[in-house]
């Protein structure tokens, strides 16, 4: 089944990352110093790239704007547990997860992907249901950093975090009634970062299979933040541990 990219960002992280493109779709008449360079590496990919008028992308493209340029790509492909521990034992790294548990806004999952990428992080988990999937609002959120994150489909969260903590991993959950706030937790590795959903946090089971569980301080007249917010401040408090440990 085939998907649809639309921005320069995201197709340019597309031609460089692991999925197929088929094709991309350019609106005639559309320059740039960013087009050109993204044709150009089209070119060097052997990549076909069809001219066509604006009327058909916007045809093609509805949720958004396409910034003129649409591709045609495979559909991503999930990676499993396994393959993601492997792939951090072969960079010789401790791992850092991700587990979003119920993040239904595309946009929130997108954004926490792009903040994932650049902290590190190995692979994000989410569950196969009551949770949104992987698709191109979440490619372009993330600015084409999608196109590097592995991304676990897990048919039951909870099972998922015992077995990580079989494997010594520690797991620590965002809760806004935790006792420690976030930057006076010693975090271990490797670690799991849990982020629960829009407006509901984290589920029950789910907080109670957290080895520790960590708040954000909120000083104004809101409980808590941006799921996106949040999981960039924790992410980044464990990077910053991480490099003192050094």
């Amino acid at each position: 089944m085939k998907e649809k990219l639309a921005g320069i960002n995201s197709i340019m992280e597309a031609l460089k990352g692991r999925r197929k493109i088929e094709k991309i779709l350019v609106q005639e008449n559309r320059q740039g110093k960013r087009m050109a360079e993204l044709l150009q590496l089209a070119g060097k990919k052997g990549v076909y790239v069809q001219t066509v008028e604006k009327t058909r992308l916007d045809k093609l493209y509805t949720i958004g704007n396409h910034q003129g340029i649409i591709a045609l790509v495979d559909a991503y492909q999930y990676s499993t547990l396994e393959e993601v521990l492997e792939y951090a034992a072969l960079r010789r790294e401790d791992p850092l997860l991700v587990i979003l548990d119920g993040i239904e806004d595309p946009g929130n999952f997108g954004a926490i992907v792009r903040t994932a990428e650049g902290a590190g992080v190995h692979a994000i988990i989410i569950p196969r249901h009551n949770s949104v999937p992987v698709n191109e609002t979440v490619g372009r959120a993330s600015a084409g950093a999608i196109e590097y994150m592995h991304v676990v489909q897990a048919a039951n969260l909870v099972n998922t975090m015992k077995m990580l903590k079989e494997k010594g991993f520690w797991i620590i959950g965002a809760d806004m009634d935790a006792a420690s706030s976030y930057f006076e937790a010693s975090i271990p590795v490797p670690a799991v970062v849990v982020i629960g959903g829009e407006g509901k946090g984290l589920r029950r089971l789910v907080k109670e299979n957290c080895d520790l569980l960590v708040k954000i301080p909120m000083q104004g007249k809101l409980g808590s933040l941006n799921a996106s917010v949040a999981a960039a401040l924790l992410l980044y408090e464990v990077v910053r541990q991480r490099a003192n440990d050094q």
